[in-house]
């Protein structure tokens, strides 16, 4: 039953127009243009060294935190939700589903993304371990977030919700702009976001060959547990 719930989630995901922006368009199209057009000053070095780890963070916080929040907000309202409930799919197996869902939507994304990434000329570096454990605590982290506004806020605010804090983090995260290009109490605020500290943590390692990034990890652990204990007390199902 998992299984067979995992993979329509999937399914459902990818069939998704908006969603499918939102994790594989957007994502694609942003590493491309920044990495070839010298539009914003990322430093010494080659844009793509840069840009592709934060993309990469980008690609999870659309699929775990945006896509899974738009897609649970209005299988909310339509009572899909409590249908599924009352299945014999108990409710951990369906938030189980979800999730793996997302792990299998982010792995394809991540094999897209770096394709991508090494035809234009990315040289990363450091341990394939860190990263995997990035990726698995920043996933956790949006999930969490993702579903406690779903399973709190009506459809449509969480629609506007969801697109509008993806945009901001987009904007303020460190995904496209370095962190050091805002004022010091910006960046004091702005390291403290998920999406700055797995973009940061993956840059660390990808770019600079850095060791495991305990700091950036702490961050999204504390993130994680925070918004999955949220989620699951106040999730409402109707």
């Amino acid at each position: 039953m998992l299984a067979a719930q995992t993979a329509l989630e999937t399914k459902m995901l990818l069939r998704n127009g908006e969603q499918l922006l939102l994790t594989i368009v957007i994502p694609t199209l942003l590493l491309v243009l920044f990495s070839s057009v010298d539009i914003v000053d990322t430093g010494a070095g080659s844009s793509v060294d840069f840009l592709a780890p934060g993309i990469l963070a980008l690609a999870v916080m659309s699929t775990a935190f945006t896509g899974q929040a738009i897609g649970t907000g209005f299988e909310r309202r339509y009572g899909v939700l409590k249908r599924l409930a009352s299945s014999p799919l108990p409710r951990w197996g369906l938030m189980t589903a979800k999730t793996a869902s997302v792990l299998v939507t982010e792995i394809m994304q991540v094999i897209l993304l770096t394709v991508i990434a090494f035809t234009l000329g990315w040289s990363p570096h450091g341990s394939p371990g860190a990263v995997l454990l990035l990726l698995i605590l920043g996933t956790a982290a949006f999930s969490g977030l993702g579903l406690l506004m779903a399973g709190t806020l009506k459809a449509e605010a969480t629609l506007a919700a969801a697109n509008l804090v993806f945009l901001l983090l987009l904007v303020g995260g460190g995904v496209i702009v370095p962190m050091d290009k805002f004022p010091q109490g910006a960046q004091d605020v702005l390291g403290l976001l998920p999406i700055s500290a797995l973009s940061d943590g993956l840059r660390d390692v990808l770019q600079h060959g850095a060791g495991m990034p305990w700091g950036d990890l702490g961050i999204l652990a504390v993130w994680a547990v925070v918004g999955l204990a949220a989620a699951g007390k106040f999730f409402r199902w109707e």
